[in-house]
């Protein structure tokens, strides 16, 4: 009776075992990549160059789009995504509130495509004129830390100025408003606000933030597929050298993608940066220097040590590139 009750045991637990697998490949075999209404994943969702090397890996790809950083690496926290792309700020406010995720490459700097805009007939001149004022921003975005270095280089605290936390539909819709007095955004939101509202640029992020673009990925899915994560960085890099040899057929291309005209995203797409690499030191110190910002400010609810949420590639042709 032991040994029909064993065997029954042993028969059960293989069972599990060919099921969990089952599951597992099945995750394997999608990667689920959240993108936003500009960057690299945009052409390179268009082109369709990473479902055609994929397929050859049995590999399907599953794109969701998100308003914004903070709401894409949300999805990376639960799950619902495997890769995707932020801004500067967005995985500090993630890795404060435990998610699981690493960098794994990052475009070089562009700091002319975020600012601080006011409505063209605002009396406001300066970023010293904030002072308690309302100011619209997306909590935990990559302007939130052009916001706080701009005021900083102002004189003000944040709590000098009243923030108001939106996404960016809702911030254009109180700024068109008069609801809020200033608007701290990026591209290609950015660009349509200066060209359609002839919103005024108090200041861009020259000078006072580098403005990196970061992918990322759940810890899991990274460590589980590397080999992925490094068709991702090849084909992240590859788009990126085309666009920077044909940009008008960038905007030709992307212009429909994101319902905006021509010369709004030619504004946006020439403001962008390309070239993606994995993580440098002087990238993880850029980062870190961030983080000590906002935990000083409260802003998060504990200190991070950035160097232990980044991606290394395995020997590899992407390694060390």
């Amino acid at each position: 009776m032991r040994t029909v009750t064993l065997r029954r045991s042993l028969v059960a637990l293989f069972a599990a075992a060919i099921s969990f697998g089952a599951i597992a490949q099945a995750q394997a075999e999608t990667l689920r990549i959240g993108y936003q209404k500009y960057g690299t994943l945009v052409l390179l969702k268009a082109n369709g160059a990473l479902e055609k090397r994929f397929a050859a890996k049995g590999i399907d790809v599953k794109w969701t789009e998100f308003p914004g950083g903070p709401q894409l690496l949300e999805g990376l926290n639960v799950g619902s995504v495997d890769f995707g792309t932020t801004g500067e700020t967005p995985p500090v406010f993630a890795q404060a509130a435990g998610a699981d995720l690493l960098y794994v490459a990052f475009e070089p700097p562009a700091p002319t495509s975020e600012a601080i805009l006011v409505p063209k007939d605002s009396p406001i001149e300066s970023v010293a004129e904030l002072k308690g004022k309302k100011v619209a921003l997306n909590k935990g975005s990559n302007v939130h830390y052009l916001l706080v270095r701009a005021l900083e280089e102002a004189g003000l605290k944040y709590s000098d100025i009243q923030p108001v936390y939106l996404p960016p539909a809702d911030a254009r819709a109180a700024f068109e408003r008069g609801s809020v007095d200033a608007w701290v955004i990026w591209d290609p939101f950015q660009a349509a606000a200066e060209q359609q509202l002839q919103a005024r640029t108090l200041v861009d992020g020259k000078g006072l933030v580098s403005n990196h673009q970061f992918y990322l990925a759940t810890r899991p899915y990274a460590e589980q597929h590397p080999e992925v994560i490094e068709v991702l960085v090849e084909e992240i890099r590859a788009i990126g050298e085309w666009v920077k040899a044909n940009n008008e057929q960038t905007v030709a291309q992307v212009a429909p993608l994101l319902g905006l005209s021509a010369d709004i995203t030619r504004l946006a797409v020439q403001r962008q940066s390309y070239g993606a690499q994995l993580i440098t030191p002087e990238v993880v110190e850029a980062q870190q220097k961030i983080a000590d910002t906002f935990s000083a400010l409260k802003l998060i609810p504990k200190p991070l040590n950035i160097s232990e949420v980044i991606w290394h590639a395995p020997a590899s042709k992407v390694a060390g590139q």
